[in-house]
């Protein structure tokens, strides 16, 4: 799988210097999904730009989501007959919109798509995450139908976690993106 097929998706605010999404974009080639507003963000307009970016993609993608970006990824799967294109999806540290305080937040993200994803995915969660609760991030990986991965105390698992280029992170990703039985 070619680096431009793995899609990075940030959450609110973008993935800064530091983050693991920042330091595998610049250590492996991956391609960040841009966004036109990433202070106030608008469901529509980023499930816009994930489809554009979807369905310009020559052949199968990888998507590696961080907190709102896995909201993301939900919603836009359970309305986009691209997702047929996606062979799989890293979740990390999705982030509970429906939460009071974080709805006040960020507007517009509620409800949390709960259908399962049309392929493969794993969500690793923190076991201190302040945005999402490990019990509710394991409520969510059973309605998305994703593997389940407990990262331990990591925060949001964000640049201030200190993951680096997240070795253990990569490695879901590495299986997420690895040739499907039957394909050359």
């Amino acid at each position: 799988m070619l680096p431009s097929n793995i899609l990075i998706l940030p959450g609110w605010q973008n993935s800064t210097e530091g983050h693991w999404q920042t330091e595998w974009e610049q250590a492996y080639g991956y391609r960040r999904v841009e966004q036109h507003d990433w202070l106030t963000p608008k469901r529509g307009d980023w499930c816009a730009r994930l489809e554009e970016v979807v369905a310009d993609a020559d052949g199968p993608v990888v998507l590696a989501a961080h907190s709102l970006g896995c909201i993301l990824v939900a919603w836009w799967a359970a309305h986009s007959p691209n997702a047929r294109k996606v062979r799989g999806a890293l979740l990390v540290a999705p982030g509970d919109v429906e939460r009071p305080e974080v709805a006040e937040q960020i507007r517009g993200w509620t409800p949390i798509a709960r259908q399962a994803l049309p392929f493969a995915a794993v969500l690793a969660a923190s076991s201190d995450d302040p945005y999402c609760t490990l019990e509710r991030a394991r409520e969510l990986a059973g309605h998305w139908g994703a593997r389940f991965v407990d990262i331990g105390a990591q925060g949001h698992a964000n640049a201030a976690s200190g993951l680096g280029l997240w070795p253990a992170g990569h490695a879901l990703l590495r299986s997420l993106a690895a040739p499907q039985e039957g394909e050359g």
